[in-house]
């Protein structure tokens, strides 16, 4: 047992004294190259075993020839260490390299190209995220062009929305300046006419300008969903009476929400709006409010005929009016003036207040038209509350 101990001393002795020599070499060497690295971890691993092996085999005594054959076997066994830590020193080098230019295409119109050489654990878990960063950054790229296109269209659209009343307003004007107007009074009305309808498409503006920009300001109460679409059924019946449509609520659940009145009313207002517009006359809109799990959905199903599948995903973008023509269609009247701008921003301010409560807006076909909905976070029960 003591002879053990001792050989054991002697060969701590032999490896302790190579790795405090190897010690400073490798904090030196760390900001180098991994292989660089790893090799020298190698050649201080095989100096502490070649110098333990020495140490032991001196203070045993051996002969020249034992001697010489011992120290023959730890130098080849450190020559192919040494050979097995430069090759993987070299293939992690490789494989880094791959990866350094495969990082290169992230963000790429191209997209991450993984190396196609193997790679090790971490190297592939590292590739790995680079791949899902640079889907990431390829889906907000998109998202920022979408975005810009949109931003462009939007302001195309009101240019021309703006141009088209204000050359009216103009001509109008002039007449009425030469007095060649044969009746003052219906350009008088006319003029007014135009007048709000630039009015609504300014404060629509003014109200998409304040949501995007996060500065809507809500006052949240409990409200019961009946009253908010009676108040809403209520401010689209003359619209609804002059275009000869139909309005409906017969499936309203007098369910709770905490929202702010003033807004949810003008959405549903917007729908609503939107929904007898387009539907034939003699056609039918109706309205419905449900408990669905834990939202509130309200439900506004007109007879426009249904939207192009393709059309689906933009009819809550700004702008967006479902057909080439930009200008609006006449209405006439007091429920014309209450049919909005005409500007296509109606259901973008839509979803803006609707996400604003932490809601959700959605458009599907249904048979003959297609369906709006919006569901709003339910209040929960007084009872349920206390609990």
């Amino acid at each position: 047992m003591k002879d053990i101990l001792l050989i054991a001393a002697y060969a701590a002795l032999g490896a302790g004294a190579a790795g405090l020599l190897g010690w400073p070499a490798v904090r030196l060497l760390r900001r180098r190259s991994v292989a660089l690295s790893l090799f020298t971890v190698a050649v201080v691993t095989v100096l502490a075993m070649t110098a333990g092996t020495v140490a032991v085999a001196r203070a045993m005594f051996l002969s020249d020839h034992d001697f010489g054959v011992v120290l023959t076997v730890v130098c080849m066994a450190a020559v192919v260490s040494l050979a097995v830590a430069a090759l993987l020193g070299r293939q992690v080098v490789r494989g880094s390299r791959a990866l350094a230019r495969a990082a290169r295409t992230v963000g790429s119109d191209a997209g991450f190209v993984a190396p196609e050489q193997p790679l090790g654990a971490e190297l592939a878990e590292l590739s790995a995220e680079l791949a899902t960063t640079s889907a990431r950054l390829a889906e907000s790229r998109e998202r920022e062009r979408a975005l810009e296109s949109s931003r462009r269209e939007l302001i195309a659209w009101i240019s021309h929305d703006l141009r088209t009343p204000l050359a009216g307003l103009r001509a109008m004007a002039e007449s009425l300046e030469d007095g060649v107007a044969e009746d003052p009074a219906r350009y008088h009305a006319r003029i007014r006419t135009e007048v709000e309808r630039l009015t609504g498409m300014v404060d629509d503006l003014f109200e998409l300008s304040r949501i995007q920009a996060g500065a809507l300001s809500l006052s949240l109460s409990r409200v019961s969903v009946y009253d908010l679409v009676g108040d809403a059924i209520a401010g689209a019946y003359p619209l609804a009476r002059e275009r000869g449509v139909r309005l409906v609520g017969d499936r309203i659940e007098p369910v709770p929400v905490r929202v702010d009145p003033r807004e949810i009313t003008r959405v549903l207002a917007n729908l609503l709006f939107n929904a007898i517009r387009a539907t034939p006359s003699e056609g039918r809109v109706a309205v419905a409010a449900r408990r669905r799990d834990q939202d509130v959905v309200l439900s506004v199903t007109d007879g426009c005929g249904g939207i192009a599948e393709q059309d689906l995903s933009k009819v809550f973008d700004a702008g967006w009016r479902g057909s080439t023509a930009r200008t609006p269609r006449e209405s006439g009247g007091a429920a014309g003036e209450l049919a909005g701008s005409g500007a296509g921003l109606g259901l973008a301010i839509v979803r803006g207040i609707v996400e604003a409560h932490a809601g959700r807006a959605s458009v599907r076909n249904t048979e003959g038209g297609c369906c709006f909905e919006i569901a709003l976070p339910a209040e929960p029960a007084p009872d349920a509350a206390a609990t």
